[in-house]
């Protein structure tokens, strides 16, 4: 009878503040079943070491992104590494955005553990993980994060309608769908309609 052993997760650990690094590294050492093949990896360096440690998966920081197109030019460059986010606080629905851009999971900084534990595992078989219910509605350092209703501008501004299509569709005024649109590219870093269309989730 031959056992089989699985391979440890490979996991790349983007740079964190001191403490949540040294966290993060004694967690994945202590844990046999992952093996930490980066770590301390400066934010504008990700897509370098990536490309060089092929990890099954990358712990990013929420806090050091520009913007949430990041996460879909990294996930469609390294379609095979899943893409974890760690954010000092976040909510469900924020987390949800996230995931559409490209993340597989997302979790507060101050999750226990066994959940970023959990979280790595399930994330390395394409499992998607969202922040407890009951997380911090309020949200700290990193890019701004849509809005519901800017969420809904962005959809209907993606199927090609006009102000005043998406104004009535939304029964709100046109100044408004273009306050929103505003909001939209600036928080996506967009700056026109096809910019939008190529970053759509």
């Amino acid at each position: 009878m031959s056992l089989t052993t699985r391979q440890p997760v490979s996991v790349l650990l983007a740079r964190f503040e001191d403490l949540i690094a040294r966290g993060l590294r004694a967690l994945i050492d202590e844990d046999e079943s992952l093996e930490l093949v980066a770590f301390d990896v400066p934010h504008p360096s990700l897509p370098d070491a990536i490309a060089r440690h092929r990890p099954a998966v990358a712990i990013i920081d929420h806090g050091s992104m520009v913007n949430t197109v990041e996460l879909r030019g990294i996930r469609t460059a390294f379609p095979d590494t899943r893409l974890i986010v760690l954010a000092s606080r976040t909510t469900v629905s924020e987390g949800r955005q996230l995931l559409a851009f490209g993340a597989t999971a997302c979790l507060p900084k101050t999750a226990q553990a066994r959940d970023v534990v959990h979280a790595i595992h399930l994330a390395s078989r394409g499992l998607q993980v969202l922040p407890a219910r009951g997380a911090d509605p309020h949200h700290a350092h990193g890019p701004e994060l849509l809005t519901a209703r800017e969420a809904e501008v962005l959809e209907l501004l993606q199927t090609g309608r006009a102000n005043a299509e998406i104004a009535a569709a939304l029964q709100v005024s046109i100044e408004t769908v273009r306050t929103h649109a505003r909001h939209v590219y600036r928080k996506l870093g967009v700056s026109s309609r096809r910019e939008l269309r190529a970053v759509r989730p």
